[in-house]
């Protein structure tokens, strides 16, 4: 396993910081491989108002997608998605989230590799990290397998640029999004067709 910088380490023993309710929606963060690919299909579940790609993880203030990209920012591509907590809960959205991607992978998703592509859930409270930790125990359990998502507390969402979000809705003939995304999306639905939204 790679040696963890100080800085890093401080960000994982950090406590964390919960985002209060608005307008009676929450808002939950997740981080795995390309956030094109996981804003979309948050996006695609029930309850679920919106997905914003942007950066969370690490230890630089306002972090960029060039510096992101280098993978020394210690910041992961994560989505932040706001959802109605009466109409999908916190552990479905986690369900979702270890669904919608190869659990065993380390450090990316599909052709995306390195640690800014990492997997990583994030809590803002001990009964979500509880929920989190008993479903990859679950999981890892299920599989015979280690899950690779790593556990953090939640600090601080940095929104990306503005041509990163929506990607796969405002570029549905993009190389990436055909054939990447939109098969990533395809078998996700197939998965949970149960919390899709009705027009999906």
């Amino acid at each position: 396993m790679a040696q963890v910088s100080k800085e890093q380490q401080a960000v994982i023993n950090a406590d964390p910081i919960e985002v209060p309710l608005k307008n009676g929606k929450a808002k939950a963060y997740f981080a795995s491989g390309c956030f094109w690919c996981v804003e979309e299909v948050y996006e695609n579940i029930k309850g679920v108002e919106e997905a914003i790609s942007g950066y969370s993880g690490g230890f630089i203030d306002n972090p960029t997608y060039e510096l992101s990209n280098t993978g020394r920012t210690g910041h992961a591509e994560a989505v932040e998605v706001i959802y109605d907590p009466n109409v999908i809960s916190f552990a479905t959205l986690v369900d979702v989230y270890f669904a919608s991607q190869n659990p065993t992978q380390v450090n990316g998703q599909g052709p995306d590799r390195g640690p800014q592509y990492r997997s990583i859930i994030f809590y803002q409270n001990d009964a979500q990290k509880n929920i989190i930790e008993e479903k990859k125990r679950a999981l890892a359990k299920e599989l015979n397998a280690k899950i690779a998502a790593e556990v953090y507390p939640f600090q601080k969402f940095w929104i990306a640029e503005k041509y990163h979000q929506d990607f796969v809705k405002l570029n549905p003939n993009h190389g990436y999004v055909k054939n990447i995304s939109i098969p990533r999306l395809k078998r996700f639905q197939a998965k949970m067709p149960e919390v899709l939204k009705a027009n999906h």
